[in-house]
Order: structure tokens, then C-alpha cells, then sequence
């Protein structure tokens, strides 16, 4: 779903929920963007919005006139706006919103605001709760400071929402979520102490930021120290991934690894094309601004 994610960001140009519903849709039925060439482990949640959102598709297309074998390529401004995208329940809540975020960061990272703001809807389109919503907001914002070259104790420090407040907008983040941006994550014994890599986006988030914060700077022991953690063991790797990542950089990820990951020049590449197309996004932005 990142990748479907990221190809959107690509194809649009922008960021448009609508075409990022499409391309996970594509993935669900087809096998769009998988490396097996076939949707697997779907979460319940992801898959229940998807088919919500495929029927919402054939009402909308009755409704508007629409033919239904067209509205995946549904662009017309007037319409988008008007589609509703949020297709979960509000009490929706687990990880999966968060393990596909790292490509709506990395897009935006040079307007800190708008990539903060992003990185919540991306997931919530899917899993409706507040605290997914704020999950993918406060981790946005992580990877945002690594990848504008703050140092680890800098984004791993309890105080970093507070001194980072404006970021986020009006909207607070929710009590547990900000209980982890407090340093709940920070416990020595880890496992024995309660850490688990669950399917709850809170404790999914806190499993991943333990893990960065105890992977003594290395990219391969904080990945198996988040997949010993055991219950979701990929989601909370995943998601340790994307921040660790972009803090650590592709030349100190493992050799013996990347050998091993299907199509790593091709996402090497991509991930290069993502942050020049959102150079060339706040380019556009800044322009339009200034001639207002």
C-alpha cells in the first residue's frame, strides 16, 4: 500500500485521497503494486473501507451520471471535492494506517505543516479513529525532523511535540498518543515492561519508537528487535522502518538486506523521484503564494 501510495503522490502530483482509494482498490482486487502480483494479508479494516469506497463509487456514478467503468479515473475538481473519501467507521483504529505512511513525508517534508496534515488523512480515509488520525500526524512529524537533519535525541525527545506545537495545527493530539510523544516508549526491559507490536495503533506506535530508540544506532538490530517483539511482527517492522530510514539513510541500511529485496533499485529510485516531485510541489506553492 505505500507503493500505491507513492505512485500516487507521482501520478497526481498532489495529494488526492480519491486516487489513492483507487490505487489501494487496485491492489485489493488485482494485485496492483505487489510484489507477488496479488493483494496479501489485507487487514479487516483496510478491506472493509475498500468496499465501502467501491460502493460509494456506484452510487456516486448513478447520482452524477457517471459511467461506473470511469470512476476510477475521476479528476474533475468538482467532483472530488465532493466525493467522500472517509470510508471507515470512526472507531477504527488499527495499524495499518500507519505502516504505508513514510511517502506522504517524504513528499512534503519542506512544508512541515501540510505534510503533518497529510500524513493524518492518509490513514484516516481508511481507519476513521482519532488516534490513527494522530498516529500517522505525530510520526509524520518524526520523519519529517529526520529528514531535515535533526539528531536522534532531538526527535526522541519528550518534549518534542510541545516544542514542535505549531506544527500540528489547532488540533491536539489525542491523550494516548501523546502520552508516546511523552516517552511512554522509553523502557529499558522493553517486552518484559509491556512493549508489544500489536494490531492497536497506539501500541504499534509505541513498539516502533522502542525500537528505534533502543536499536543502538543500527538499522539492523532496531528491525529485529521490533520483529522479536512477536503478535504483528511485519506492521510494527514496517513502521520502525520508515522513520529509522529516513534518520539512518539508503547507505547504511544493511547490503546483505537490500541484496535481498525485490525490486530495491527500482524503489531506490523512486523514492528519489517522490522527494523531486515534492520539491516541485512546494516550488508551486510558494509561487502561487507570492502572486497572490
Amino acid at each position: 500500500m505505500a507503493l500505491c501510495l507513492a505512485n500516487s503522490l507521482l501520478a497526481r502530483r498532489d495529494f488526492i485521497p480519491y486516487d489513492q482509494l483507487v490505487r489501494y482498490k487496485w491492489w485489493y482486487r488485482f494485485g496492483y503494486m505487489s510484489s507477488t502480483g496479488q493483494c496479501f494479508d489485507i487487514g479487516a479494516a483496510t478491506s472493509q473501507s475498500l468496499r465501502e469506497f467501491e460502493r460509494r463509487q456506484k452510487i456516486f456514478s448513478k447520482e452524477k451520471c457517471l459511467p461506473l467503468n470511469k470512476m476510477d479515473q475521476l479528476s474533475d475538481e468538482k467532483f472530488l471535492e465532493e466525493f467522500d473519501t472517509y470510508c471507515s467507521e470512526e472507531d477504527v483504529a488499527g495499524n495499518g494506517a500507519l505502516m504505508r505512511l513514510a511517502p506522504v513525508p517524504l513528499f512534503f517534508y519542506r512544508n512541515k505543516y501540510a505534510a503533518i496534515e497529510f500524513s493524518g488523512r492518509s490513514g484516516q480515509i481508511t481507519h476513521g479513529d482519532k488516534k490513527a488520525y494522530d498516529a500517522c500526524r505525530f510520526y509524520g512529524a518524526l520523519i519529517i525532523a529526520a529528514l531535515r537533519g535533526f539528531k536522534k535525541e532531538q526527535i526522541l525527545a519528550k518534549n518534542f511535540y510541545s516544542a514542535h506545537r505549531h506544527w500540528f495545527g489547532e488540533e491536539p493530539l489525542h491523550k494516548e498518543i501523546q502520552e508516546i510523544a511523552e516517552g511512554s516508549f522509553k523502557k529499558k526491559g522493553g517486552y518484559k515492561k509491556g512493549i508489544r507490536g500489536k494490531g492497536y495503533i497506539v501500541k504499534a506506535l509505541e513498539a516502533a519508537l522502542w525500537a528505534f530508540w533502543s536499536d543502538k544506532n543500527s538499522f539492523e538490530k532496531g528491525a529485529l528487535a521490533a520483529v522479536n517483539l512477536g503478535d504483528d511482527t511485519d506492521t510494527t517492522a514496517a513502521i520502525y522502518g520508515q522513520l529509522a530510514g529516513a534518520y539512518y539513510g539508503y547507505k547504511n541500511l544493511p547490503k546483505h538486506w537490500l541484496e535481498h529485496v525485490y525490486a530495491h533499485k527500482f524503489l531506490k529510485t523512486l523514492g528519489k523521484w517522490i522527494a523531486y516531485e515534492g520539491e516541485q510541489w512546494e516550488s508551486k506553492m510558494r509561487h502561487s503564494f507570492t502572486n497572490k
